[in-house]
C-alpha cells in the first residue's frame, strides 16, 4: 500500500463525506425507491401474480403511474439525513484511521482499515435508523417527511422514530468495514508504482468507488431486506424482532428472499457509489488546496 501524501484529517473527512454523500442521493434515489418497493410489495393471493415481476417491471409501472418524480419519491428524507450521515460516517473512518496510527505516516494494513471501517457504522446508525424508517415509510405510504414523523410520534413516540436501529447495525458495522477496505484496497491496486492515491484518474477513483459499493451491499443486503420489513410492518407484527421477521421471510418464501431486490441494489451501487467517492475525493482536493494545515 502506497503512503498517503497527506495526514489523516477526519473533520476534512466530515466536510468532504457529506457533499460525497450528496453526490450518492442524486446518482442512485430512483433505483433505491425500486428496492424498497420490490422489498415491501405484499404477498400475492393465491391465485394473483406479484405486483412487481422484478426491477424492470417495477421502473416501468412506477414511470407509468407516477412519472419521474414517483421515482424520486422519499428523497427529501435522504438529502436531510445523508448530509451529516455520510458526513459522521467518513469522520468515523478518518477517526478510526487516526486512533491506529502511532504516527502521522504509519499505513495502515487492511484489517485495521476495516476496523476503521466498522466504527464509521456505529457513527451512522444514530443519524441513520429513523431516516430510513422514514424513508422506508415514505416510499410505500405516508404523504411527506413531517407527516410521517408526526405519526410514527403519535404512534408509538420515539421507539416508534428508532425501530429497526439494530437491524441497521447489523447492516452497517460489516458492511462499512467492507466498502472502505475495498475502496482504499482498489485504489492502491490502481496507483501506479512510485505515485500516490491521491493523484488517481477520475475513471480509477470512479471504477473504486462503484466497486466499494458492490462490495459493501454484497454484505449488507440479507440484513436490509429485514430491515426494510421490520421498519414497514404494521406496530406489533413482529414482537421479538428481526428473529420474527427472519423466520416468516425463510418459511414463507425461502432462503433466496434474503436477497429481494439484489438487481435494483447492485444496479443502483455502482453509479451511486462512484458518485459518492468522486465527490468526497474532489471535495477533499478543494479542502486540502483551502486549509492544507487543518
Amino acid at each position: 500500500m502506497s503512503k498517503d501524501q497527506t495526514p489523516i484529517s477526519p473533520l476534512k473527512n466530515f466536510f468532504a463525506g457529506g457533499f460525497g454523500g450528496v453526490c450518492l442521493v442524486f446518482a442512485g434515489h430512483p433505483l433505491d425507491t425500486i428496492k424498497v418497493r420490490l422489498q415491501t410489495q405484499p404477498r400475492p393471493k393465491p391465485g394473483e401474480s406479484l405486483l412487481y415481476a422484478g426491477t424492470i417491471d417495477c421502473f416501468k409501472k412506477t414511470l407509468a403511474k407516477e412519472g419521474v418524480k414517483g421515482l424520486y419519491k422519499g428523497m427529501a428524507a435522504p438529502i436531510i439525513g445523508v448530509t451529516p450521515m455520510f458526513a459522521v460516517c467518513f469522520f468515523g473512518f478518518g477517526l478510526g484511521k487516526k486512533l491506529q496510527q502511532k504516527t502521522p505516516n504509519d499505513v495502515l494494513t487492511y484489517p485495521q482499515l476495516f476496523a476503521a471501517g466498522m466504527l464509521s457504522g456505529v457513527f451512522t446508525t444514530a443519524i441513520m435508523a429513523p431516516g430510513e424508517r422514514i424513508k422506508c415509510l415514505l416510499q410505500v405510504k405516508y404523504d411527506g417527511p413531517m407527516d410521517c414523523v408526526k405519526q410514527l410520534y403519535r404512534e408509538s413516540g420515539i421507539r416508534g422514530i428508532y425501530r429497526g436501529t439494530a437491524l441497521t447495525l447489523m447492516r452497517d458495522v460489516p458492511a462499512s468495514g467492507m466498502y472502505f477496505t475495498s475502496y482504499e484496497w482498489l485504489k492502491s491496486l490502481l496507483t501506479p508504482p512510485g505515485k500516490s492515491h491521491n493523484e488517481l484518474s477520475v475513471p480509477s477513483v470512479l471504477f473504486a468507488g462503484g466497486m466499494a459499493g458492490i462490495f459493501n451491499w454484497a454484505v449488507a443486503i440479507p440484513p436490509d431486506v429485514l430491515k426494510s420489513r421490520f421498519q414497514t410492518a404494521p406496530e406489533g407484527k413482529y414482537p421479538n424482532g428481526f428473529r420474527d421477521v427472519l423466520r416468516e421471510l425463510v418459511r414463507e418464501e425461502g432462503v433466496a428472499s434474503l436477497y429481494k431486490g439484489f438487481n435494483a441494489v447492485m444496479l443502483r451501487a455502482f453509479p451511486a457509489n462512484a458518485a459518492c467517492f468522486l465527490g468526497f475525493e474532489c471535495a477533499m482536493k478543494f479542502l486540502n488546496w483551502l486549509a492544507p494545515d487543518l
